[in-house]
Formats: C-alpha cells, sequence, structure tokens
C-alpha cells in the first residue's frame, strides 16, 4: 500500500542559556524590551510531522512518501533521509524561502522563548493525486501548510481514497467549518485528549456528535496510553514501559507512524494502535524525535513481554 504522509519538514534549533531570563528582564521595561542572551551552545534537530511520522514508519518496515516543502537549506535533511532510505520524490523545494524552523532558548528554570519561522512551509506541497488508487493508498495528512490540511482530505474523498486527519498543533488557526469538512469521511481522526476537547470547543458538537463524524477516532493521553473508537466500542490501548523517559516530544509522531505500519500490513485498528504505542515508547528514551532506534527483536519483545 502506498502511504503518503502530508505535513511539515522543520529544523529545531535548541539553545541553553545557562541562567534566569528574569534576572535580565526589567519589568518596568518589558516596553522596550531590548536584550540579547549568550547561549551555550546550539543543537540542531530534525523535525516537522511529515519527517517525523515517515521515519518512525521507516524503522517499522514500511515506505513512506512525503508530500511536503522545504527550503534551500535541505542538504541535511535529504542526507539523512538517503541514509535511511527514504523517498525525497514527493518533497517539493522552494528555493527563495529557508526550511521551517524553531528556534527555542531554554533557561536554568527551563522557561522557553521559541521564534518559529514557517518558511518553505508557506507554499503547497503540490500533491498531484493523479494516478494514485484508491484500493492501494493510504493519506495522512498532519499539521503543515494549511491549505494543505484543507484541500487534501476533500480531495481525498472526491477520489474514494482513505485518510487519517491529525490536526495536532494547527488546531488554533483552522476554523470549525474547515474541521468539519476536513473530519467528516475520514478513515480515523487521530489527536490527544487535549486536542479532542479543542475541537469540541470550537465546533460546539457533542462528544457522540464528534465521535460519528470519522470512521474511527483515536484519542491519545499520554503515560495513560490510548483510547480507540471504533463501531460504537471503546478500546484501551495500553502504554508500553519506555527503559527511561528522556523526551516525550515526537512520541505522537511515532505512534502514528506505528500506526500505519499495521494498517497497511492488513491488522486491525486496535492491534496497529498497540504497534503505535510500543513505537512511542522507544521514541521518549531520547532527546530529539528521529534519534531513536529499535531492532525486531527489541520491538518484538516490549510488544509482547510474556512471551
Amino acid at each position: 500500500m502506498k502511504v503518503i504522509i502530508s505535513g511539515s519538514l522543520a529544523y529545531d534549533r535548541i539553545m541553553n542559556f545557562p541562567e534566569y531570563f528574569s534576572d535580565h528582564i526589567l519589568p518596568d521595561k518589558i516596553h522596550v524590551l531590548n536584550v540579547c542572551f549568550q547561549v551555550d551552545g546550539v543543537k540542531e534537530n530534525l523535525g516537522g510531522t511529515a519527517g517525523n511520522i515517515a521515519y518512525a514508519l521507516r524503522l517499522m518496515g514500511g515506505t513512506p512518501s512525503i508530500s511536503a516543502t522545504i527550503g534551500s537549506d535541505n542538504h541535511r535533511y535529504f542526507e539523512w533521509f538517503a541514509d535511511n532510505s527514504i523517498s525525497i520524490t514527493g518533497i517539493r523545494v522552494i528555493y527563495t524561502e529557508l526550511t521551517a524552523g524553531a528556534y527555542i532558548t531554554t533557561d536554568k528554570g527551563d522557561n522557553q522563548i521559541t521564534g518559529f519561522n514557517p518558511g518553505a512551509m508557506k507554499y503547497s506541497s503540490e500533491l498531484d493525486f493523479t494516478g494514485l488508487e484508491p484500493e492501494d493508498t493510504l493519506v495522512l495528512v498532519s499539521p503543515g501548510n494549511l491549505d494543505d490540511m484543507i484541500a487534501y482530505p476533500r480531495r481525498c474523498r472526491d477520489a474514494g481514497i482513505p485518510y487519517i486527519f491529525d490536526p495536532g498543533q494547527s488546531l488554533p488557526v483552522l476554523q470549525a467549518d474547515a474541521l468539519l469538512s476536513a473530519i467528516r469521511g475520514a478513515k480515523i481522526l487521530i489527536v490527544n485528549d487535549y486536542e479532542f476537547d479543542l475541537i469540541l470547543d470550537k465546533t460546539e458538537l457533542t462528544k457522540e456528535q464528534l465521535l460519528d463524524l470519522a470512521e474511527s477516532t483515536i484519542i491519545t493521553l499520554g503515560e495513560a496510553g490510548s483510547m480507540v473508537h471504533h463501531q460504537g466500542r471503546r478500546i484501551q490501548i495500553p502504554a508500553f514501559p519506555a527503559k527511561r523517559v528522556v523526551d516525550p516530544t515526537g512520541a505522537g509522531d511515532a505512534y502514528r507512524g506505528g500506526l500505519l505500519s499495521g494498517l497497511t500490513r492488513g491488522m486491525s485498528l486496535e492491534e496497529s494502535a498497540r504497534l503505535g504505542s510500543v513505537c512511542a515508547s522507544f521514541a521518549v528514551e531520547h532527546y530529539g524525535t528521529q534519534v531513536y532506534r529499535f531492532t525486531a527483536e527489541e520491538f518484538a519483545a516490549r510488544l509482547n513481554p510474556n512471551r
């Protein structure tokens, strides 16, 4: 099955400030703020929903196709994809922009100041639906270019292509009518519990009405696992214990990669969600979103610890 992951590609540049921001900001001068924080280094991580999910799916043995945009500074990301046998065929290069990037400075008290440049993400990935076979294609629409997030679910429905809608961090800027249109007819709506409540608030639907819009809904619950709503049933999926919890960032994308791997192998939604939960448990063991790895034996041992 051809799996197309629509979303973002980004560089996350992490900087640590070894003091407190508050020691260098005068409250009575906040209206004329002009400060410089000297950091003790910069660490660049590869990120973005499309990149993170594709990486997880590739670890699971899948063959993801990415539909996203990237900027003129694409070399490191493309080299990483080549090293991990991930195709760049569907990635559109915007040579007049830099790749989307988050610039995150964290102080001694874990307070953060973040600047985000959408860069190339301002442009559509221009996914070509021509020739896609509904029987052999699954599209995941994750946070990225806003116009793509609105248009691709409609294009999928028109072509009879099953799709998963994953609005994530784009929820605050998606209007209620666009949300309803994207969710209605989706094979799966996948969100965390906060995002589910935010959709309820924005659309003014009841929980039951929202659950009726998509064929199935998955609500991730962090350390409590996830809940699968399918054909009137509620199926609790456990969280699989990690050896250590270092950084939860990217765990949701790892879950989605594991989920996709099961669906494309013909597994049930419950079985696929369990794979997603195991994949997420490996992701939280490392700082960063595309740095974890596991062998087939390690994955099987965590999925079935009593065997």
